[in-house]
């Protein structure tokens, strides 16, 4: 490919060559974006290709904006079209700042056609050296379940096409507690970095709540309303922090203001609202797939608790990213400004979903463990407005249990996923919120959140019911215990439940269930195993669950069940206590 003969400049070579490191734009050598009306004066692929600096500004990717992907700060190249913005990785030793962190997270996109990538090394504070390995997707043909961002058209100099350009955000761990200094570039062909950082934003911070976004449907529209969205804590602390995540959007959302508070009952809140900043304003602006975190803030967050996170959206939204189905009741304003009301009376619509906001911090704590799963985990037969999922139970005990950490619990699990295939493709508007694949998510919704320590894997039966064979959902899950585990997590693998009864779970289904929880028990590929399947299962009657644990639906438990799941859970396991 035509990318192969690029040259590599003097200030690569001196980099490259043992010389002091550069910052990362003192090595840009690439120019990879234009203006539509002049698309000679950028070659993003060697030919003559570039993605549109009117996209990118539709998208909130200014230049020099920084934006929040996965947990790391990013800074998007403060350049203008036509000006280099990103270096083509050979070998070149970049200077990095900030302190001790759990990941590097580096902005990229491939133009090989293919994904492109390669070796490299990091250089510690204190001399020491490792190698990592980056692979960037290709900026045309990669998945778009996983990109940062993409953009409706490609530039070339024949015109410009209606095709999707996509940028990446890729992590590698780093050694707990070692400060970076440098970061030696894989030597990739076709591999283009725009920006580069350390991801330190869980340091002091344990998750209390979380959920999955899982689509991107239209709304409303909501103009100039509030969402009064109803939150339980796993744990408690002194200060807390909000995220929300712009996940699958096209283009920028804006929050005007936002509000915490206890929830006394329905939209009613305890006391007065306490009102968040953001980066010391009121409200902020969330570009296309990046996220917001809240300024640290002293409020008293109860365990086992619910909150009331209240912001208004000021404009139009047409479409968000949401959580599906929140087995929760929340509320939606009259139009105005409500988020400081602490009574219910403007709150006359319901949701049933959990748009944009996606996690609730809080100060202190040993950590976090993530619970990724399907509609089980996400209390699907559970008494909805109740908190009787499975992971709420679990988050009781781990409280009540003395000796044992009480470790935050975040629940990711979305009604309909699957482990190795997309049933929301993971771009555009969709009327389906069963989200990407846990394969898909895993980086996002796993080894992004917040000191995550510990991962329990109950996934599988959706892909079985739908058609999937046994060793393509073992290959699915062998892949994530071997990346959970590549980043010190301790993975825990769930087997799947019995679901004789239900329309779609016939006797070849459960064959293949079967050998999938034959290979959770015995191939050691997770850390530990929580045996579901032996728990809800019928003695006389092994393919179906027992029916006092039985929804109705023969596929998801009831409460009962859902207890039974948290009680049989040894915390000590869980946690890696011995």
């Amino acid at each position: 490919m035509a990318a192969c003969g690029w040259l590599v400049p003097s200030a690569v070579v001196r980099a490259a060559s043992g010389q002091a490191p550069l910052p990362l734009e003192l090595l840009f050598d690439n120019v990879a974006v234009s203006e539509d009306a002049r698309p000679g004066e950028a070659d993003f692929d060697g030919f003559g290709a570039s993605l549109s600096a009117r996209d990118l500004t539709a998208a909130g990717w200014t230049p020099g904006r920084e934006l929040t992907v996965q947990g790391a700060r990013l800074t998007w190249p403060l350049s203008r079209p036509g000006e280099p913005d990103n270096a083509r990785a050979a070998g070149q030793e970049v200077r990095v700042g900030g302190g001790p962190g759990d990941a590097l997270a580096f902005l990229v996109a491939g133009t090989a056609g293919r994904d492109v990538g390669g070796q490299g090394t990091i250089t510690y504070t204190d001399g020491t050296r490792s190698t990592y390995r980056l692979l960037a997707p290709d900026w045309r043909t990669g998945p778009l379940a996983t990109k940062a961002v993409a953009l409706p058209h490609v530039n070339t100099p024949a015109g410009q096409l209606t095709q999707r350009a996509r940028l990446y955000v890729r992590t590698v761990p780093l050694p707990l507690g070692r400060a970076v200094a440098s970061v030696q570039l894989p030597r990739a062909a076709g591999l283009h970095v725009f920006a580069l950082s350390v991801r330190d934003m869980s340091r002091g911070w344990t998750g209390s709540w979380a959920a999955s976004t899982s689509g991107h449907p239209a709304v409303g529209p909501w103009s100039d309303r509030t969402l009064r969205l109803v939150v339980h804590t796993s744990v408690g602390g002194p200060r807390v922090r909000l995220r929300f995540d712009n996940t699958f959007a096209s283009g920028p959302v804006r929050i005007g203001g936002a509000t915490v508070a206890v929830r006394a009952a329905g939209a009613g809140a305890r006391d007065e609202p306490v009102r968040l900043a953001f980066g010391g304003r009121p409200g902020v602006v969330v570009p296309a797939g990046a996220q917001a975190y809240s300024d640290p803030l002293g409020f008293a967050v109860p365990a086992g608790a619910d909150l009331l996170v209240s912001f208004h959206l000021p404009g139009t939204v047409r479409a968000a990213p949401v959580h599906g189905r929140a087995m929760q009741r929340s509320y939606l304003s009259a139009p105005g400004d409500h988020t400081a009301d602490r009574s219910p009376a403007a709150y006359t619509a319901d949701l049933t979903g959990w748009p944009l906001l996606t996690g609730v911090d809080v100060t202190g704590g040993p950590g976090s463990v993530v619970v990724l799963g399907n509609s089980i985990t996400d209390g699907v037969g559970s008494t909805p407005d109740a908190n009787r999922r499975w992971p709420d139970v679990l988050a009781t005990r781990l409280r009540a249990r003395y000796g044992v950490p009480p470790h935050g619990v975040l629940n990711h699990g979305i009604s309909g996923n699957r482990v190795a295939s997309d049933r929301y493709p993971g771009d555009g508007v969709s009327t389906d919120t069963a989200g990407v694949s846990a394969l898909h998510r895993f980086d996002r919704d796993v080894l992004a959140q917040t000191s995550v320590r510990a991962a329990v894997v109950f996934e599988g039966v959706n892909d079985l019911r739908w058609g999937a064979s046994a060793e393509r959902v073992i290959a699915g899950l062998r892949e994530i215990a071997a990346r959970g585990r590549e980043r010190g997590l301790r993975m825990l693998g769930a087997t799947l439940l019995p679901c004789e009864g239900e329309s779609r779970c016939t006797a070849a289904v459960d064959t293949e269930r079967g050998a999938v929880n034959a290979w959770i028990r015995s191939s050691g590929a997770f850390d530990g195993v929580l045996d579901f399947d032996a728990v809800l299962r019928d003695p006389e009657r092994p393919a179906r669950m027992l029916p006092a644990y039985d929804s109705g639906d023969h596929l998801h438990p009831g409460d009962a069940g859902h207890a039974a799941l948290a009680e049989s859970v040894d915390l000590r396991a869980l946690t890696g206590r011995p």
